[in-house]
């Protein structure tokens, strides 16, 4: 999501651009197979098994960065969705446009050798890598298209941020119950090795029952790996709250509350692990 209102050169007027997949280098296709093979690895035991089971039916392991067109084709067929590339970051109404017509947005261009690790702005691996697996899940693929539906509404309320945050507790930065166990789903997590390790095995972080309300009121981080994640139980539970809830009340009584600071833990919370928050103050340190 993002706040410029004409799209830049090059773009349509719904900002998406060509992928030009013939452009990329054999170093970009390189990068791109490092990264795929180093999550592949680790995964599996770790991620929601609609993941995985979304990497096999669109046949992402197929070598180097993926071809939008063969992907759409198995995307298409499975839950109705398509990958269109753009050049950036997207202003947040055109954004909930291309999700309320199952149409997820993606960077085109790959991160740098350098950028392994981390980079602020999604590339092609965060986004395809990370979401589109999951696009697969008819419930999860339906989810993806309420929200966009329910950001449309909201960015006529001026609720945009509360409806932001959802989306950072949840695609990107969610976790889900499986069994007695929790595994990953959110795309900011997949798709980065280190945050994949941190999200589930490290004491620092606080892992919290799922509640839309709270979730809306709840602040993030940018800069580092989150302090809070929240747990859903469910994707059919997620599209039950947020499909089935009155968002009105819910965007009146977050309007007129404080937001809650990342690392806050609240009586009301269900906790699931209350962190010690170790690593935010070493890093404030």
């Amino acid at each position: 999501m993002g706040n410029a209102d004409s799209p830049p050169p090059g773009a349509a007027p719904d900002w998406t651009i060509p992928q030009d997949w013939a452009s990329y280098t054999a170093q970009d296709h390189a990068l791109w197979d490092h990264m795929f093979a180093r999550q592949a690895a680790m995964l599996p035991t770790r991620v929601v098994p609609a993941f995985m089971e979304g990497l096999n039916v669109l046949r992402m392991s197929k070598p180097g960065i993926p071809d939008f067109d063969e992907l759409n084709e198995r995307l298409s067929q499975a839950t109705g969705w398509q990958v269109v590339a753009v050049p950036g970051l997207v202003p947040d109404e055109i954004f909930f446009e291309h999700l309320a017509n199952r149409r997820f947005v993606a960077g085109r261009f790959i991160r740098t050798p350098a950028q392994l690790d981390y980079l602020q702005e999604p590339d092609i691996f965060h986004d395809v890598f990370g979401h589109v697996p999951l696009l697969a899940h008819p419930v999860f693929a339906d989810y993806m298209q309420a929200y966009g539906e329910g950001g449309l509404r909201a960015a006529r309320l001026g609720m945009i941020e509360a409806l932001a945050r959802l989306y950072w507790y949840t695609v990107e930065f969610g976790l889900i119950r499986d069994g007695g166990d929790l595994k990953l789903y959110g795309a900011g997590i997949v798709s980065s090795y280190s945050e994949s390790l941190f999200a589930l095995d490290d004491p620092s972080p606080h892992r919290i029952g799922f509640d839309l309300e709270r979730v809306m009121r709840s602040r993030y981080r940018i800069d580092d790996y989150q302090q809070n994640y929240f747990v859903i139980d469910s994707f059919d539970e997620l599209l039950k709250q947020t499909r089935d809830a009155d968002l009105g009340p819910i965007y009146e009584r977050v309007r007129g509350r404080q937001p809650i600071d990342v690392g806050t833990l609240l009586p009301t919370d269900i906790v699931i692990h209350a962190g010690t928050q170790g690593r935010a103050r070493s890093m404030a340190h």
